[in-house]
């Protein structure tokens, strides 16, 4: 089967874009049919053979949606004579008066339209296809509105998708009002504490580090300082960076000058997984980022809004170091400036990721792994790479975000439900605990907590190793009455 539309355009062009997700192809097939890796077209709806570029671009256009890295490589390519023909001989077409807009920003050319005022507005993407930014901006030359999240320069695509529209509509924010609610002052301070350091913890942990004392300290005032809905900037993420890195050599004094690359094991070009952005790319991809976080589209929920600025900093990399761990203060700072989330109040996003690193990978090797197949990498030494690209800085400005945004939706929710609830069920039941040996045994603060916390962990029993520990100031009965209440409060229904 031939390929068509934007696969097409992207082979016969020899565009540097990343391969679209799913290919569209002209076979023998009597309908539409959606493959796991391909849409398949009858011939009689797929362009001919030998038909124009322009005519697989409006095709891509009416079939496929928006692809806004491949049309900006081919859009180009496009002869100005051929779009004004068409756009003379379908005026009103919704679709060659979106690739005339394009082709306009794109190009830096002027078409002439035929349009009278009267012709209603259409939209550059479509909202049951996409999440999408309304009211959006509108271009009346084209008599069409730009609805993307972004600009035209700089726009992420999200699928309006059933995983991730499930979440939304459970609406998580709702739910974190009521568990406010219901949870008492008390608890809900110990249950915010232990999420603040452990939020801490697992993001470190997710960079294979184990923070210092002091280091994990300035993380939590880090993530402190997101409820103060500062604008981003360089100046401030410069700051942010400079309160996570505790070396002073790694301290940045604004966005990279250089360029940098992750690397995984082994050796050679083969060990680097990712190449970010040239350093003369990032002010300008920056820019564009900032402008979204601090004024995200209004109608587009937090928790999209949240995961797009996260992932996106984290492949624009803007530092040699820290870009991790600020991605995902990112999230937090996002759901805080959305006003949704009660003052001091922290999800645990970081402690759900560490649970799913497999899935957290899987995410970010969406984005990472296509765009490293456009660099060509030449090892100069065990440290040492060079590292280029002719595909600029277009792959990083028009991306398919929906496998970032599904999953950071999930782990916020999870955060919420799982790990902050299941904290503070485990506090409660820990005071029942403590009320019930205290009012019997006379056992010291500390060695209490260290023998609850311990059954707690082992089902319902204090092993052998505590009570040989502690067997000189803990009496016999009091290692069985804690056992007896753990497994009262704690696991009921075990046999």
């Amino acid at each position: 089967m031939r390929l068509v539309g934007y696969a097409r355009l992207r082979e016969r062009l020899d565009l540097l874009a990343v391969p679209v997700t799913r290919e569209a192809r002209a076979g023998a097939t009597t309908r539409i049919l959606e493959t796991a890796d391909a849409v398949l077209f009858p011939r009689k709806v797929a362009p001919a053979e030998d038909a124009s570029d322009l005519t697989h671009l409006l095709f891509a256009l009416k079939h496929e949606g928006i692809n806004l890295a491949i049309l900006a490589g081919a859009l180009p390519r496009i002869a100005q004579a051929d779009l004004q023909h068409e756009l003379d001989t379908h005026p009103t077409s919704r679709y060659i008066r979106v690739a005339a807009l394009l082709w306009e920003h794109f190009t830096g050319g002027t078409l002439t339209p035929r349009l009278s005022d009267k012709v209603p507005y259409v939209n550059l993407f479509d909202p049951g296809r996409y999440y999408t930014a309304e009211p959006g901006q509108l271009y009346p030359r084209w008599r069409v509105r730009f609805n993307g999240l972004g600009t035209l320069d700089q726009c992420v695509t999200v699928l309006r998708i059933e995983s991730i529209q499930s979440i939304l509509d459970m609406d998580v924010f709702a739910r974190m009002d009521e568990f406010i609610a219901t949870v008492g002052k008390d608890i809900l301070d110990r249950a915010l504490n232990w999420a603040y350091l452990s939020e801490t913890e697992s993001s470190f942990e997710i960079e294979r580090e184990r923070p210092t004392q002091d280091k994990a300290e300035r993380f939590v005032q880090l993530l402190r300082h997101a409820h103060e809905r500062r604008p981003l900037d360089e100046n401030y993420l410069t700051e942010l960076q400079n309160d996570i890195i505790a070396n002073p050599l790694d301290q940045a004094m604004q966005y990279r000058i250089e360029q940098n690359w992750l690397r995984r094991g082994g050796h050679g070009a083969a060990s680097v997984t990712y190449v970010p952005p040239r350093p003369d790319d990032v002010p300008a991809l920056m820019q564009e980022l900032e402008a979204f976080a601090n004024n995200p589209p209004r109608n587009l929920d937090p928790l999209i809004a949240a995961s797009i600025v996260s992932f996106w900093f984290v492949f624009i990399h803007p530092f040699m170091d820290g870009n991790g761990r600020l991605s995902r203060f990112l999230i937090h700072h996002a759901l805080c400036r959305s006003g949704k989330m009660a003052q001091g109040f922290l999800l645990p996003v970081s402690v759900a990721i560490k649970r799913h690193e497999s899935d957290y990978l899987a995410a970010l090797e969406s984005f990472s792994k296509p765009v490293r197949a456009l660099w060509r990498v030449w090892a100069l030494g065990e440290h040492k790479f060079d590292c280029r690209t002719e595909a600029g800085s277009t792959p990083y400005r028009y991306w398919d975000a929906t496998p970032c945004v599904e999953f950071g939706v999930r782990m916020v929710k999870e955060a919420l439900e799982h790990d902050l609830q299941a904290e503070t069920q485990f506090l409660q039941g820990y005071d029942e605990v403590v009320r019930r040996v205290e009012a019997e045994f006379d056992i010291r603060n500390h060695d209490l907590a260290t023998l609850v916390s311990s059954c707690f962990r082992e089902k319902g029993r204090v092993s052998n190793r505590w009570r040989k520990q502690l067997g000189a100031r803990v009496q016999p009965e009091a290692f069985d009455a804690i056992e007896a209440a753990v497994k009262d409060v704690f696991f009921p229904d075990a046999v």
